[in-house]
């Protein structure tokens, strides 16, 4: 739609060409001229102006009264609003709301019943009690850090039972040592009221791989029986290529992932994973392995680690020797540690060092044949390599005195010691407490004063390396042998053991 003012009427501009033809009527005279004009002025006569042009103009009032008409004719034409007269039902008892509710599609949280039962009729009777199972039959699970008393009182069992049935299971195996995800199957049984705790009919559960257990109850009572599992404990071998990651081979071989770990680190301790291990290079792993007669299995700690680079083969074996565990070739030579100067006792400053020096009780200068460190009476005093003791005893000025042997040319000397906590001819290990820092004999304080030998002379300490290396001889060499030979001829028997392993374990 346009204004009358955008077509251009009354505007200059605006040419008409007329022919005879089309010439315009001659207006006409009298009452219908006068006609004529007045249809003339209301037909040009706008009566919805745009309000947003000329405002304040006769014309823009004239619009804004004809607005004002249109809204206000529509008010007051509007209808009249009554409310109609009609009939309120009566409000429905308690049985026919229930026959109602029980018949209606509504949300259970709005008190429907669609669904569950109808209304109750007059031939219902309500019971005092609802009837109970006669027994139910129900799986727990151990938890990590769980009580096996616990496990029973949730599944339902009393609390003095559950700790009966827990003495009972104590007396056949450890409870700590069960492991987490345990399932037990129980039976309760009949109750006499509502008000005590069902009895536990049954009990079953797998307590370890060689064993199962299970309770009964007879009379009054529990009885325990025992159901030993027979297990073949036979180590497992796996081989295979290294590739292009030791670990990834190993892991699709089969091994278990805490196993290829502990053989990554022996191996490591020998040779470099970088440098001296190639692709075509093959693995060889021993681990623990134990199978039950009834399908289960159980992989362990690794006992064996070798690897074959051609004709070049490391091959070590775990061995504890004196409460300690390494990694021993075949040879029998254990693992190196240490390396660089070991302090005998911790946090301590060097008081006097080695050399020439002025003696503070003797009152001359003398060669000082070790290093003294204060340190507070008491502190522990520990071996710096592996060795035995040659002497542990009062030596004269040195008072309380502890002298180890680590070589046949290597030997320290541990003296003033307020307390010696080693006896001679025993082992110790790197680290171990020998004594206790004091001030026996020739000594103006606490202290500790540390000799290092070679070849029977005095070297200052702090010139030596303490790399410990532990080798086998003798009855221990001998047997470290034939456990080494006993494992290497197990067969390579990884694959179908660890798929089985795999299977029973789903």
């Amino acid at each position: 739609m346009f204004q009358r003012s955008e077509h251009g009427f009354g505007q200059a501009g605006l040419t008409l060409t007329l022919n005879a033809a089309h010439a315009l009527p001659a207006p006409r005279d009298g009452w219908q001229g006068r006609l004529d004009q007045i249809s003339g002025y209301f037909a040009g006569l706008d009566l919805v102006p745009d309000l947003g042009a000329n405002v304040g103009s006769i014309t823009w009032f004239r619009g804004l009264l004809s607005c004002t008409a249109l809204c206000m004719l529509p008010i007051l034409f509007f209808p009249r609003q009554q409310p109609l007269p009609m009939a309120v039902p009566p409000r429905a008892d308690a049985g026919a709301w229930e026959e109602t509710r029980a018949q209606t599609i509504a949300p259970a949280a709005w008190g429907g019943d669609t669904g569950k039962h109808m209304a109750a009729t007059d031939a219902v009777v309500a019971l005092a009690n609802a009837p109970e199972r006669p027994t139910l039959e129900l799986t727990a699970s151990l938890g990590q850090g769980d009580g096996f008393a616990r496990v029973l009182e949730r599944a339902g069992v009393g609390e003095g039972e559950a700790h009966r049935v827990a003495d009972l299971v104590a007396g056949a195996t450890d409870l700590g040592a069960i492991k987490p995800g345990t399932q037990i199957k129980l039976t309760l049984g009949r109750r006499a009221n509502r008000n005590l705790s069902r009895p536990l009919d049954f009990l079953a559960f797998r307590a370890r791989l060689d064993l199962g257990l299970a309770l009964k109850r007879e009379g009054a009572g529990l009885i325990l029986q025992r159901m030993p599992i027979a297990v073949d404990r036979t180590p497992l071998r796996i081989q295979g290529q290294v590739g292009d990651s030791l670990y990834r081979s190993a892991r699709a071989a089969g091994v278990p992932g805490k196993a290829v770990e502990a053989y990554i680190r022996a191996i490591a301790s020998r040779l470099s994973l970088g440098s001296d291990v190639n692709a075509d290079a093959r693995f060889d792993l021993i681990v623990e392995h134990a199978r039950a007669a009834t399908g289960e299995t159980e992989v362990g700690n690794l006992l064996y680690a070798g690897l074959y680079r051609g004709s070049r083969k490391t091959q070590l074996l775990q061995w504890n020797v004196g409460g300690r565990s390494d990694w021993y070739e075949a040879s029998g030579v254990g693992q190196s540690r240490g390396g660089g100067f070991a302090q005998p006792v911790a946090y301590a400053r060097i008081s006097s060092g080695f050399g020439m020096r002025f003696h503070p009780l003797l009152g001359y200068t003398r060669l000082h044949r070790g290093v003294d460190y204060a340190a507070p009476y008491g502190a522990p005093i520990r071996a710096v390599s592996d060795g035995y003791v040659a002497l542990a005893g009062w030596a004269g000025g040195y008072g309380n005195q502890v002298r180890l042997s680590h070589s046949s040319t290597l030997g320290t000397s541990y003296s003033h010691m307020s307390r010696i906590v080693v006896s001679p001819g025993t082992r110790v290990l790197q680290g171990q407490v020998i004594g206790y820092v004091g001030s026996t004999g020739l000594s103006t304080g606490p202290h500790l004063h540390f000799e290092v030998y070679k070849s029977g002379q005095v070297v200052n300490p702090m010139t030596v390396s303490f790399a410990s290396t532990s080798l086998l001889s003798g009855n221990e060499l001998a047997k470290f042998r034939a456990k080494l030979s006993g494992l290497l001829n197990l067969p390579v028997n990884g694959a179908d053991a660890i798929a089985a392993t795999a299977t029973a374990s789903r």
